[in-house]
């Protein structure tokens, strides 16, 4: 039987929505052993522009997927950059659990030096800090660069390939000339549209973070490998519905 991985991505997809968010994950990136499932989590649309957004995201993610292992995944896998729920979900759960913003940049440290990552707009800034920090990589980032362009939940970047995949590229250009960067990192999954635009106009490694936190549970499932239990324990006891309880009320 093919094993199967859950994609959850942060927050709700509609019909219109959810071939963009699962086109970053073409033909010829998945393998016929392995089947995917995309999951929009909650039931508010928000672009994560705060603290506070970033706190509601994270129990959306956590609510989506706790039952995966009962549900019969495989592994889970985020898909948010700001890794939301990642280390509640590694308790919670036993398969494995990966999420892009620690898999692409952990990747980057190993490809170069120093990278920079890419970004639409500043209001993201505090999830790169908090999970740069929080996996001691300070020293691995050279930057932060925004293009300072709102972005659209809906419509990712359909419509605006000609205005932002230029402004990417000149950001990207800035971090590698002025702050030594040596690798590029996209800093969302919403991102993904732009990836191959710039891997092929740049002189440095691009990496599209969702494309590499599912190859990488991949990996881990061909090495038969998951998160230490030692590291993340799991609860004495599941507390699902209270949890689903307290999440609703928030989403709501």
């Amino acid at each position: 039987m093919p094993r199967k991985i859950k994609m959850i991505f942060p927050v709700p997809m509609s019909d219109a929505t959810r071939p963009m968010v699962e086109s970053q994950l073409p033909p010829g990136v998945r393998r016929p052993d392995i089947e995917v499932e995309f999951v929009g989590a909650g039931r508010v649309m928000t672009l994560a522009d705060s603290y506070y957004d970033m706190a509601i995201m994270e129990m959306a993610v956590i609510e989506a997927g706790m039952r995966a292992q009962d549900d019969g995944f495989d592994a889970v896998c985020i898909n948010t950059v700001s890794d939301s729920g990642l280390a509640a979900l590694r308790a919670r759960l036993s398969i494995p659990v990966l999420a892009p913003g620690q898999s692409a940049f952990h990747l980057a440290a190993m490809l170069g030096h120093r990278f920079s990552i890419l970004t639409m707009w500043p209001r993201w800034y505090p999830l790169y800090r908090k999970t740069i920090k929080e996996y001691g990589l300070e020293s691995r980032l050279a930057s932060i660069r925004s293009i300072d362009v709102r972005p659209d939940a809906a419509a990712l970047l359909s419509g605006k390939e000609e205005v932002v995949f230029g402004k990417l590229e000149e950001a990207a250009r800035d971090a590698i000339a002025k702050e030594g960067a040596d690798v590029i990192v996209l800093g969302s999954t919403t991102m993904h549209q732009s990836h191959a635009h710039l891997a092929a106009h740049l002189p440095v490694p691009v990496l599209n973070p969702g494309v590499v936190a599912y190859k990488l549970c991949e990996l881990f499932l061909d090495l038969g490998l998951a998160h230490s239990k030692l590291a993340y324990p799991s609860p004495e006891t599941l507390k699902d519905e209270a949890f689903h309880a307290a999440s609703k009320e928030v989403n709501t």
